[in-house]
Formats: structure tokens, sequence, C-alpha cells
């Protein structure tokens, strides 16, 4: 269990871990521990708007360096994926074509400018977001991502039998981490409820809004899932999250 822990950190952040010989049957439930990635997070995203406010920082201040703990934690490990996805998409290719690109170390410009737009979108939200039962319904976001994304690679079909996501799914005891991702999630969603009913019900909407948009697009575009398609995910879910609480704390 501690290989697993350490292994989910060691792949999904960049927060320094002890270096250890993992076998394939050391990971059977790795992905458990996936959205605890998303937990420390959402910690400290919101251990940092507590500093701005005793510190008496400025909005921009606030915002931007808000907006960049997620990539610094993950060292822009999702926002790769993105990119990767972002550029197959813009191909207007084959599913064959599609599949290639996402091999390709390079970017190409469209990948730049949906990332562009993605965080400027998110940066913006973020700043809306004065509540404080909503902004940590907004924290809690960076959790349920995660544990949608590991559901999501346990349950949807995958578009190629190698890479890191097929390994990862593969080595996984399936029904226990299903079942422990959901304790987690409703676990999280309770959480949210007691700081904002009405942002847990914007939150908890948006992402399954946003992953059954991720399965369909999955299927259409290249017959399933892929290491990349999952970073692509948790991007995607946590800015529908963060645009839904802005939009309800404007409407309040």
């Amino acid at each position: 269990m501690l290989k697993d822990i350490i292994s989910a950190f060691g792949v999904y952040s960049r927060i320094p871990v002890p270096k250890i010989k993992a076998e394939e049957s050391d990971l059977r439930y790795m992905l458990c521990f996936f959205p605890w990635v998303g937990a420390v997070i959402g910690v400290c995203v919101f251990l940092w708007r507590m500093a701005c406010e005793k510190l008496g920082m400025g909005e921009i201040c606030f915002v931007l360096t808000g907006t960049a703990i997620p990539l610094i934690i993950t060292g822009g490990f999702h926002a790769d994926g993105f990119l990767d996805v972002s550029d197959s998409l813009c191909s207007y290719g084959s599913r064959e074509k599609k599949l290639e690109i996402l091999k390709d170390p390079h970017i190409g410009a469209f990948a730049v400018i949906r990332l562009s737009v993605y965080y400027l979108i998110y940066a913006a939200a973020f700043s809306e977001i004065e509540d404080k039962g909503l902004f940590g319904a907004a924290c809690c976001g960076f959790f349920i991502s995660r544990v949608l994304a590991g559901i999501s690679a346990l349950c949807l079909p995958k578009a190629k039998t190698e890479g890191m996501l097929s390994f990862f799914s593969d080595s996984a005891e399936k029904k226990t981490v299903i079942v422990w991702l959901f304790v987690q999630g409703a676990a999280c969603a309770a959480l949210m409820a007691y700081m904002s009913l009405s942002g847990c019900l914007a939150a908890l909407t948006a992402a399954v809004v946003s992953f059954l948009y991720y399965k369909a697009m999955c299927r259409r575009q290249f017959g399933g899932t892929t290491g990349d398609t999952a970073g692509y995910f948790v991007l995607i879910c946590e800015g529908v999250v963060m645009v839904s609480l802005a939009a309800v704390n404007i409407l309040m």
C-alpha cells in the first residue's frame, strides 16, 4: 500500500517522494491514491487564499499564483496531455492519424493557443469566486476531477493496448479501486455540500457533464482513452467546475 501511495505521487506530481522499485503487482491500488494529489493541490490553493487575505496581497498576484499552483505541483503533467489532444483534434485527420499525433513529442500552434485560452478563462473564473464556501468547493474540484479520471481509466475502453494508461489500468485491482474511488468521491461531495450546497450541486453537475463529454469525444475521435486524453480530461473538468462556481458566485 505504501508503494501505491508513493507511486501515485511519484507519477502524477512533482512532490518529492522516495525512489522505489515497484513491480506490476505493487501497483494494484495506485489509482486509489491518484485523487490525493488533487487533495494536496486543493489544500495549497485554499492556504494560498488565506495567506493572501492575511497579508493583504493584490488580486493579480492572488489569481495568477493560484492558477499556477496546480501546474507547479503536477509539473504540467496533465497540461501536456491537453496540448497533445488539442493538436490531434485540430488536425481533422483520420483516427489513425490522430493517434499518431498523440505520440509526437512536438506541439503545434493550435495547441498553444487552446491552452492559453483555457488558462485565461480559468484565471478569470478563479478571480470571480469570492464566497469562501464556493472557493472551498472549487478546491475540492481538484479531487473530484481525479476521482472521475481514475474511474474513466478503469471503465472506459482504451484506444490502444500499450502506454501508461493501459499499464496502470491492467495492473489495478479494478473492482476494489473503483469502489474506493466512488467512496472517496462521495466523501468529497459531502464536504463540498457542507461548505456550500449550491456550490456542490453546480460543481458535481459540471463534473458529470464534462465526464460525459469526455467519454463521447474519446469514443468518436480516438476509439477510446489514452494517457494523454486522461490529462486532457483532468484540465477540462477542473476548468468547467471553476467556471460553474464562478457563475454561482455571480448569481448569488
